[in-house]
């Protein structure tokens, strides 16, 4: 249990073949990013593990979930994780390359999925759904809410599109397409 399953390319066969088991986590992986040459597994034991992508091995341990970490997101040199804990972390490097948080946001309920984007004025939005069935939009690095959008049920993937588009799928098995360009006013 807690295992992540490496798989390679053979171009003899043009198949997937298994190459290792990642084995360091105490109960299931729920999540995985890679970014910075290095695979991040989030799991229910509440923790991150940073593996090296060139050796495969753990080379860090984060541990300041309290509860199941349900999505990670590597944007630009900082990782963002957010937790059934109801807080997202944003991690950095410290000079020794180890990562430590640098801010906690905290909400109302559990955190299930984050997603990055850009606005039209290519300032960071960081969207995150949440077990009230909403998602909300932040500016980064304010963490200042954006918006707010309500689905049927739980948004358990985020994935954005070209053009200021987003798309969510809900426990209903339902994909909305949404669109964060805002609709112009009239001065007054």
């Amino acid at each position: 249990m807690g295992s992540i399953l490496v798989w390679k390319f053979n171009a003899a066969t043009f198949n997937f073949e298994p190459a290792v088991s990642l084995k360091d986590h105490k109960m299931a992986v729920v999540s995985l990013v890679v970014g910075a040459n290095r695979l991040y597994s989030g799991s229910i034991d509440h923790s991150i593990k940073v593996w090296s992508l060139e050796t495969l091995q753990c080379i860090q341990t984060l541990t300041d979930h309290t509860s199941v970490v349900m999505s990670i997101l590597c944007w630009e040199q900082f990782l963002l994780s957010c937790s059934l804990d109801q807080t997202i972390k944003v991690w950095a490097a410290t000079e020794s390359g180890n990562l430590e948080v640098t801010y906690t946001h905290n909400e109302e309920h559990g955190l299930l999925t984050l997603c990055g984007m850009h606005d039209l004025d290519g300032k960071p939005v960081l969207l995150c759904s949440s077990n009230d069935n909403s998602v909300h939009l932040y500016d980064l690095p304010s963490f200042s809410e954006k918006g707010k959008m309500f689905a049927k049920q739980e948004i358990r993937a985020i994935q954005t599109g070209p053009g200021g588009l987003f798309f969510t799928g809900d426990g209903t098995g339902q994909v909305r397409v949404w669109n964060s360009v805002a609709v112009p006013t009239a001065a007054t």
